[in-house]
C-alpha cells in the first residue's frame, strides 16, 4: 500500500516506511523535525520539468507524460519505493500546498500501474 502525505503533516506508525520524493528539502521544515527512511531526490521530477510544470493544472496532463517518461528511464530512481512497499506500508512525503496535482501523485499513479501480482507487490 502507497499512501500520500505532505512534509508538515506528523509522522504516524502506520505510514510504514516514509520517503522524501521531492528535489528540494520541504521550506521551513528542520532536518531533524521531518522523521524519513530517504529522501530520494533521483526519483522527483527533473528540474527542467519541475520549473516547466510550476504547479499549473492545465499542464497535469503532460506533466504527467513527461514525467512517467523521465521515470522509465530511470527505474533505479523507484525501485526502493518498490522493494520497501513488499515488506509494508510505503508513505511517499511531499511538500506541494496543491494536494491532486503534484509530483507524489504522479509518482503513485505511476507506481500502481506497474502493480501486477495478486499481493499488489511492484515489479520493475
Amino acid at each position: 500500500m502507497i499512501t500520500l502525505k505532505r512534509a508538515y503533516e506528523k509522522a504516524a506508525p502506520e505510514d510504514g516506511t516514509r520517503f522524501l520524493v521531492e528535489r528540494l528539502w520541504p521550506r521551513g521544515v528542520r532536518k531533524t523535525e521531518l522523521r524519513l527512511d530517504a529522501w530520494l531526490k533521483d526519483v522527483a521530477p527533473s528540474a527542467t520539468l519541475r520549473r516547466w510544470f510550476s504547479h499549473d493544472p492545465e499542464k497535469w496532463p503532460e506533466f504527467q507524460r513527461r514525467y512517467f517518461a523521465e521515470l522509465e528511464r530511470h527505474p533505479e530512481s523507484w525501485t526502493p519505493i518498490r522493494d520497501a512497499s513488499l515488506h509494508g506500508p510505503v508513505t511517499l512525503i511531499y511538500s506541494s500546498h496543491d494536494t491532486e496535482h503534484n509530483n507524489a501523485v504522479a509518482l503513485k499513479e505511476y507506481l500502481q500501474s506497474h502493480m501486477t501480482n495478486k499481493r499488489g507487490t511492484l515489479h520493475a
